[in-house]
């Protein structure tokens, strides 16, 4: 399966991880996961936001990048630190999940992955990416691709996108609610960042993503 770069990404991203991982009592067979690294940075995209469910609604938060020339390879894309946009990231999700069940239980554990300092933005969502499969519990195995293909077999890097409906959970039959803080006021929200799944699942999380 091939799926791009995200930051913090939506559940769909993890819905297709945990698609080909299986546990049973004897065995573990993970997932195999080949993440788009050879192709150029896509501006207006997960690679650099992820949604959340907030008091006012559904919020995004993202992370800035040192511009360049256009067509500049996703390895090369760095993150810009000029501005408080961390500062701002931590307290919208504190502001968001503080009374979800399980966010202070995973607080600063994630706060110190966003806090690494990472110049590249590649590294950094790759970091973040490997953090929540383990706290979802989805056993994959990743491998970065090593060169570009403009189709593939299994492609999900481009349908997975903010601006494009996306029926990826659908598709698996797994679009279903789950508890949200904010459900009573505005309903539930779709397709949000596993962030919000794994603050108010915790290590439900994987039961919702993939049915066993």
């Amino acid at each position: 399966m091939l799926l791009s770069s995200a930051y913090c990404p939506p559940l769909s991203w993890f819905a297709l991880a945990a698609r080909d991982f299986t546990l049973s009592a004897d065995r573990v067979i993970p997932s195999e996961v080949v993440l788009e690294a050879s192709e150029n940075y896509r501006k207006q995209s997960y690679r650099t936001r992820c949604r959340i469910a907030a008091a006012g609604g559904v919020e995004t938060i993202s992370v800035p990048i040192v511009h360049a020339a256009p067509k500049m390879p996703i390895l090369s894309v760095k993150i810009d630190y000029s501005t408080p946009w961390l500062l701002r990231n931590e307290r919208a999700l504190d502001s968001a999940y503080r009374t979800s069940p399980w966010f202070d239980y995973y607080r600063d554990s994630l706060f110190k992955i966003m806090e690494s300092g990472e110049e590249s933005l590649f590294e950094y969502n790759l970091s973040l990416i490997r953090y929540f499969l383990e706290k979802t519990g989805i056993a994959c195995n990743i491998r970065l691709s090593d060169s570009f293909a403009a189709e593939a077999e299994d492609d999900y890097r481009y349908s997975i996108d903010p601006k494009k409906p996306d029926t990826v959970l659908k598709e698996l039959g797994i679009a279903k609610p789950y508890f949200q803080v904010f459900s009573g006021k505005y309903g539930f929200q779709e397709n949000l960042s596993v962030m919000d799944l794994l603050f108010n699942e915790g290590p439900d999380s994987l039961s919702w993503l993939k049915a066993f």
